[in-house]
């Protein structure tokens, strides 16, 4: 606490002028203002929406057909069931897509005349699967590979449609780790080499260190998509939540199991969403900081 000295010198606690006291209640006033508009704004968007949409003209058809409440209970366990495929996809292929990222992006950024065919071959890479759409992907490699009947090569459509997953992904994330290590000043690699460590050992303790802590919220969101992407690998006909929600439909020809799925889907992403949002705001504090990014 604060202490100031009154004319007979003794320590008397720091007492807040009144003008100070009267800004402190203005701003408490205004953020109670805010707050109170805010969810009277959210309270009369959110009653205008549900008066169009109960009041539509098809309302009645579409809560039977999207929202019954006794396929939602049927869907929600073979649902969750199927999930755990989704989750073990993105840990495999996340963890696939970070290690083949980094070589293709440390490729691409290699020097030399001698590496000139290393950083076409990734600089092709990367064109052509940032370019091809997931869908035709997977389709090409959870179909062709099959068909072309190679012994000793699996015909699983959950391994086929991770390493479609696992190619395409890995060129978007090269494309963030080069992003990084190119953001990395040049003064940097110079003066590790200078204290005596290789160009392998600049790159490993200097270089790459800084390019990922940099790149970290990127990262975070393309694995969200991929979170999401998970899902398609259902068209070749493994059972994930996708899938489950699927063989209820064509059962019953209710659509309230792709809501379920939906619903699990985005109950999944949030929870990386608010920490991606989160490492984004801490980076953006500590450079506004002037700390290390």
């Amino acid at each position: 606490m604060t202490l100031a000295k009154d004319a007979r010198g003794t320590e008397d606690p720091y007492v807040p002028s009144e003008r100070r006291l009267e800004r402190e209640r203005y701003k408490r006033a205004r953020a109670r203002r805010a707050t109170a508009v805010a969810a009277l704004s959210t309270l009369v968007t959110g009653v205008v929406l549900y008066l169009v949409v109960v009041n539509a003209p098809g309302w009645q058809r579409t809560r039977e057909t999207f929202f019954d409440w006794g396929y939602a209970r049927e869907a929600f366990p073979k649902v969750l069931e199927g999930l755990w495929l989704n989750v073990r996809l993105l840990l495999v292929c996340g963890a696939a897509v970070l290690v083949l990222g980094m070589l293709v992006a440390v490729a691409r950024t290699l020097r030399g005349p001698v590496f000139l065919p290393l950083r076409v071959l990734a600089a092709a890479y990367t064109d052509f699967f940032r370019g091809l759409p997931l869908i035709i992907t997977l389709m090409i490699v959870v179909l062709g590979v099959p068909a072309l009947r190679l012994q000793g090569v699996t015909v699983d459509p959950v391994l086929l449609g991770g390493t479609a997953l696992t190619l395409t992904y890995s060129a978007y994330v090269a494309e963030v780790f080069r992003a990084g290590i190119e953001s990395v000043h040049p003064s940097q690699r110079a003066a590790a080499r200078s204290l005596g460590l290789t160009g392998r050992q600049a790159l490993r303790h200097v270089v790459l260190p800084q390019a990922v802590r940099r790149q970290v919220p990127p990262l975070l969101n393309d694995l969200v998509s991929l979170q999401k992407d998970t899902g398609l690998v259902s068209i070749g006909g493994a059972v994930d939540a996708v899938r489950a929600a699927d063989i209820i439909v064509g059962r019953s020809l209710n659509y309230t199991p792709y809501i379920v799925a939906g619903l699990v889907f985005v109950a999944l992403t949030i929870p990386m969403t608010r920490l991606t949002d989160w490492v984004t705001a801490r980076t953006e504090r500590r450079r506004a900081q002037g700390g290390a990014t």
